[in-house]
């Protein structure tokens, strides 16, 4: 008799206060190793904060609640420490950082979350193989991180850190903004090459358009800081059709 799969990230009646307002009200949800969840919601509705909480930014407080990842509690755990345990977070807006490169960060991060599975002498071909594989041009890596980059620059080369660092566990916040219809077409295929039996993908989005290349396995609507309905792959369909207002206003399908 096989025995029950235990779930890769998990999270228990979530409440989450940022600068003293509540914005997450009881989010509970359940990730299991193979799976991949969308949510999606209008802009305010915590979808972000969701993301955020899930990595430990300290600006956002929990209040009551849990989550765990692979049965574990990472609530007292750094954001660094996350990280480690493979638990990975593409930001909606990534941030520039002046005066260090691409190479010098991808190193940095291959080495740091990797550490004692990738040797320092392999990280060069590494990131140079995984490059050729999303036509990313050798000159990216002597710019500045994300410094000057497109929306759709930008979104690549997230795609490269993941496809670099192995994460168990991909928070994806709202990948696709910004990106051009051919952005999003490669973004997102490169994405969904990653999908496996062992990991899990939480993809944040506004639109159905992402979902159509990454299809979910449940779908998850965020209203106020709360899934109000779950449903299959089809509920973004319905959602692209009908908008949130029947959900709002409490009407049935």
């Amino acid at each position: 008799m096989m025995g029950t799969i235990l779930p890769l990230l998990e999270i228990r009646d979530l409440h989450v206060e940022v600068e003293g307002k509540e914005v997450l009200r009881g989010v509970t949800l359940v990730i299991k190793p193979g799976e991949v969840h969308a949510i999606m919601g209008k802009n305010g509705s915590g979808k972000t904060t969701l993301s955020n909480t899930i990595m430990g930014h300290p600006k956002y407080k929990v209040t009551q609640g849990d989550i765990l990842f692979q049965g574990e509690s990472i609530l007292g755990l750094a954001p660094d420490e996350r990280a480690r345990k493979r638990i990975f977070l593409a930001f909606q807006y990534p941030v520039s950082v002046p005066g260090v490169t691409v190479a010098q960060f991808l190193r940095s991060s291959i080495l740091a979350v990797r550490a004692g599975e990738v040797e320092p002498r392999d990280v060069r071909k590494l990131i140079k193989a995984e490059m050729a594989k999303l036509d990313i041009p050798d000159s990216f890596m002597t710019r500045f991180l994300n410094e000057g980059f497109s929306g759709g620059e930008k979104k690549r080369l997230e795609t490269l850190q993941l496809r670099l660092l192995q994460p168990k566990m991909m928070v994806l916040d709202e990948t696709d903004s910004g990106l051009d219809i051919d952005s999003l077409r490669r973004v997102s295929e490169s994405l969904d090459s990653q999908r496996a039996g062992d990991r899990g993908i939480l993809l944040i989005t506004h639109y159905q358009r992402m979902l159509s290349y990454i299809r979910p396995d449940f779908v998850h609507v965020f209203l106020s800081g709360a899934i109000v309905k779950s449903g299959g792959a089809d509920l973004a369909l319905e959602l692209e059709e009908k908008g949130y207002e029947w959900l709002e206003s409490g009407a049935n399908p």
